[in-house]
C-alpha cells in the first residue's frame, strides 16, 4: 500500500511539472508552428502504433487466458496499458517542452532552458516509476500470486519491444535521409528548414529516444521488481524478501524525486554538473536507505552489499560508456583522425572501438554478480544467492525515475536546437541549445550503457526465476539438446539485429528518394523561396516503422515458446543463456560504436572542418552508427528480457508439456 501511495505521489509530481511546463512561454508564432508539426507527427505515430499493437495484445491475452489463466491475461493487458500510458505521458510533455526550452534559452539563458528541458525529462522518468510501482504492487495486492503478476511484466516487455523497434526505425529512417541528402549531397546545415526530412527527424527524436527509451526502462524496472519478489518469496518464505523489495523500490522513487528537484533548482550554467549533482544525490539516498532496510529487516548488511554492487556497476558501465563515446577521450579522437583517409577507415576504427568497449562492462557485470551472489550466502544456499543477484538489478534500477529524466532531457534539448534553427533565432540561442544538446548526447550514451547493464542483471534475475519455476538445478552443456538451445539463443540477437538494421535501410531508401524528389521538383526549395512537404516525409517514416516492427517482435515471443515446446525446459534454459551472453555483447558494441561515430563527426565539426572530405567521412560513419545506437542496439536489451519473461510466464505449461520432439524419439 505504501508503494502504491509513493507511486501516486510520483505521478502527481509529474502532473505538477507538466502543468508548469505548459504555463511557460512558447515563443514566436513561427516557433509554435514548427513545434506544432513535431507534436502532431509524434502523436499521430503514437496513436497509429498503439492501434496496431491493440490487436496483438488482444490475441496474446486470449492465448494466455487459454493456456494459463484469465487473471494472468488481465495482468498482461494491464502491463501493456501502463506501458502505453508511460509513453503517451512522456511524448506529450516532451513535444511541448522543446519549444519552451528554445524560448527559455532566448529570454532566460542557460539555467532557465536547462530547467524546462530537464523538467520535461523528469515527467517521463516519474511517470515510468510511478506507473511501474503502482501496477506491480496493485497486481500483487489484488491477486497475491506471483505467477499471475508475471503477466504484468510480459505486457510491459511486449509493448517496450515494439516501441523501441518502431521508434528506432522511424527516427533513423528520417535521420539517415536528412543527413545523406541534406548534408552530404546538398551541403545544408543541421535542421535546415529547406530539408524536407527535418521535421520527421525531430519527430523521430521523440518517438525513439523518449517514448521508446521510456518503455525500455519501464519494462526493465517492472521486470527487476517481479524477478526480485519471485526469488525473495523463495529465499524468505515468511514474506520479508517481498517486503524488502517493495520498500527499496519506493525508497528509490523518493530518492529520484529529491534528485529531480535538486537538479531542477540548480542555477549552474554548466548543465552537465547540474545533472550529475542530481544523480549523485539520488544515489547517496538509495545507498543510505538500502543500509537501513538491510539491517532493520534482515539484521545484516548482505542485502545492502548486493544493492550497492548493482548501483556501482551501473555507474561504472556509464563511465566506461562515456570514455568510449565522448569526444573528451582518446577513442573518439582516434576515429576522427582515421577519418582523414576516408569513410572506410572511419568504419573500421569505429567498429574496433565498439568491440573493445564490450570487455570492461562485462567484467563489471561479472564482479557485481559474484558479489551479490556470495554476499547473500549463495555458496550455502543458491536461492539466497539468486535473490542477491535480483537485488543488484533492483539496486541498479532503483533511481530509474532520475535516470530516465536525465536521458529524456537530451531529445528535448535536441528538438529545441532544431526549432531555434528553423525559426532563425539569434546565434546565441542556438549556442545555448547546442550546449544542452551536446550534454544530452553524453547523457544518452551513458543512459544506453545503464540500460544495457540493467538489462543483463534483470534478464539474469528473470532467468533464475524461470529455473526455479521449472525445477532446473543445473544446465548440462554436454547435453546435445541444451547445446541446440544455446546455439539458437546465441544466434537470435544477430538475426534480430540484421532485421532491424535492414528495416532502417529500407525505410531510409524511401526517405532519400523523397527528399531528392522534393529538391528536384519543388522550384525554389533549395533557395529558401518555397516550402518543403514535411508531412510526406513524416508519413514515410510512420508507415515504414509500423510495417517493419512486427516481425522482430514476433520472433522474440515465438522463439522461446517453440524451443521450449519442441526440446523442453533445459533446452530453453540454454536458449536464454545463449541469447543473454551474445545479446549483451552485441548491444554494447552497437551502442558504443554508434555513439563514437556520432561524436567523432561532432568533434570534426567543432574543429572548423565542416564540408571537407574528413567531415564527409565522419558523416558516413555517423549514418552507419545511427541504426547501431538508436535502433538495433537498444532493442537488443528488450529482446533478451522479453524472451526470458515469456519463458517465465509460460514456465508451468512448458514444464508440463515441453519436449514434444524429444518425446517422439523416445
Amino acid at each position: 500500500m505504501i508503494s502504491i501511495v509513493v507511486g501516486l505521489i510520483a505521478l502527481a509530481v509529474a502532473l505538477m511539472l507538466s502543468s508548469a511546463i505548459g504555463k511557460a512561454p512558447a515563443g514566436t508564432a513561427r516557433m509554435q508552428e514548427i513545434a506544432g508539426y513535431i507534436h502532431e507527427g509524434a502523436m499521430a505515430f503514437l496513436f497509429r502504433e498503439y492501434k496496431a499493437l491493440s490487436a496483438f495484445v488482444i490475441v496474446v491475452a486470449i492465448v494466455i487466458s487459454m493456456f494459463l489463466s484469465p487473471l494472468t491475461a488481465v495482468c498482461f493487458v494491464a502491463g501493456a496499458v501502463f506501458s502505453v500510458c508511460a509513453g503517451y505521458i512522456g511524448m506529450t510533455v516532451a513535444t511541448k517542452a522543446n519549444v519552451r526550452t528554445a524560448a527559455a534559452a532566448q529570454h532566460g539563458g542557460m539555467p532557465e532552458a536547462l530547467k524546462i528541458a530537464f523538467s520535461g525529462g523528469a515527467v517521463m522518468g516519474l511517470g515510468v516509476v510511478g506507473l511501474g510501482i503502482v501496477g506491480v504492487a496493485a497486481a500483487y495486492m489484488l491477486f497475491g500470486n506471483i505467477d499471475i503478476v508475471t503477466g504484468f511484466g510480459l505486457g510491459a516487455s511486449s509493448i517496450a519491444l515494439f516501441a523501441r523497434v518502431g521508434g528506432g526505425i522511424y527516427t533513423k529512417a528520417a535521420d539517415v535521409g536528412a543527413d545523406l541528402v541534406g548534408k552530404v549531397e546538398e551541403g545544408l546545415p543541421e535542421d535546415d528548414p529547406r530539408n524536407p526530412a527535418t521535421i520527421a527527424d525531430n519527430v523521430g527524436d521523440n518517438v525513439g529516444d523518449v517514448a521508446g527509451m521510456g518503455a525500455d526502462l519501464f519494462e526493465s524496472y517492472v521486470g527487476a521488481i517481479i524477478s526480485a519478489i519471485t526469488l525473495g518469496a523463495v529465499a524468505y518464505p515468511g514474506g520479508e524478501g517481498i517486503m524488502f523489495v517493495f520498500e527499496l523500490a519506493f525508497a528509490g522513487i523518493i530518492a529520484s524525486l529529491i534528485g529531480v528537484f535538486y537538479a531542477r533548482s540548480s542555477k549552474s550554467t554548466n548543465p552537465q554538473a547540474a545533472l550529475n549533482h542530481g544523480t549523485y544525490v539520488g544515489g547517496v539516498i538509495v545507498i543510505a536507505a538500502a543500509y537501513y532496510l538491510s539491517t532493520s529487516i534482515f539484521g545484516n548488511t548482505a542485502a545492502f552489499v548486493a544493492i550497492a554492487s548493482g548501483l556501482v556497476v551501473g555507474l561504472l558501465i556509464g563511465k566506461i560508456t562515456e570514455i568510449y563515446t565522448s569526444a573528451d577521450y582518446a577513442s573518439v579522437k582516434k576515429i576522427a583522425e582515421q577519418s582523414e583517409t576516408g569513410p572506410a577507415t572511419t568504419i573500421i576504427s569505429g567498429l574496433a572501438v565498439g568491440m573493445y568497449s564490450t570487455f570492461l562492462p562485462m567484467i563489471f557485470i561479472c564482479v557485481g554478480v559474484i558479489l551479490a551472489f556470495f554476499t547473500m550466502g549463495g555458496a550455502k544456499d543458491a536461492g539466497m544467492g539468486l535473490f542477491g543477484i535480483s537485488l543488484a538489478a533492483v539496486g541498479m534500477l532503483s533511481t530509474t525515475g532520475l535516470t530516465v529524466a536525465v536521458d529524456a532531457y537530451g531529445p528535448i534539448a535536441d528538438n529545441a536546437g532544431g526549432i531555434a534553427e528553423m525559426s532563425e533565432l539569434p546565434p546565441e540561442v542556438r549556442e545555448i541549445t547546442d550546449t544542452l544538446d551536446s550534454v544530452g548526447n553524453t547523457t544518452a550514451a551513458i543512459g544506453k550503457g545503464f540500460a544495457i547493464g540493467s538489462a543483463a542483471l534483470t534478464a539474469l534475475a528473470l532467468f533464475s526465476a524461470y529455473a526455479h519455476t521449472v525445477g532446473l538445478k543445473a544446465i548440462d552443456l554436454l547435453n546435445p539438446v541444451t547445446l541446440i538451445g544455446l546455439f539458437i539463443g546465441a544466434t537470435l540477437p544477430f538475426v534480430f539485429g540484421a532485421m532491424t538494421m535492414e528495416s532502417v535501410g529500407k525505410a531510409a531508401y524511401q526517405m532519400i528518394e523523397e527528399v531528392r524528389r522534393q529538391f528536384h521538383e519543388i522550384p525554389g526549395l533549395l533557395e529558401g523561396k518555397a516550402k518543403a512537404d514535411y508531412q510526406k516525409c513524416v508519413d514515410i517514416s510512420t508507415a515504414a516503422a509500423l510495417h517493419e516492427m512486427i516481425m522482430p517482435g514476433v520472433i522474440a515471443i515465438v522463439a522461446p515458446l517453440l524451443v521450449g515446446f519442441l526440446f523442453g525446459t533445459e533446452a530453453l534454459g540454454g536458449l536464454i543463456g545463449g541469447s543473454l551472453a551474445s545479446g549483451v555483447l552485441v548491444a554494447i558494441l552497437m551502442a558504443n560504436a554508434g555513439g563514437a561515430w556520432d561524436n567523432a563527426k561532432k568533434f570534426v565539426e567543432a574543429s572548423g572542418r565542416k564540408h571537407t572530405p574528413v567531415h564527409d567521412a565522419t558523416v558516413v560513419g555517423d549514418t552507419v552508427g545511427d541504426p547501431f545506437k538508436d535502433t538495433s542496439g537498444p532493442a537488443m536489451n528488450i529482446l533478451i528480457k522479453l524472451m526470458t519473461i515469456v519463458s517465465l510466464v509460460f514456465a508451468p505449461v512448458l514444464a508440463a508439456n515441453g519436449g514434444i520432439l524429444l518425446g517422439l524419439f523416445k
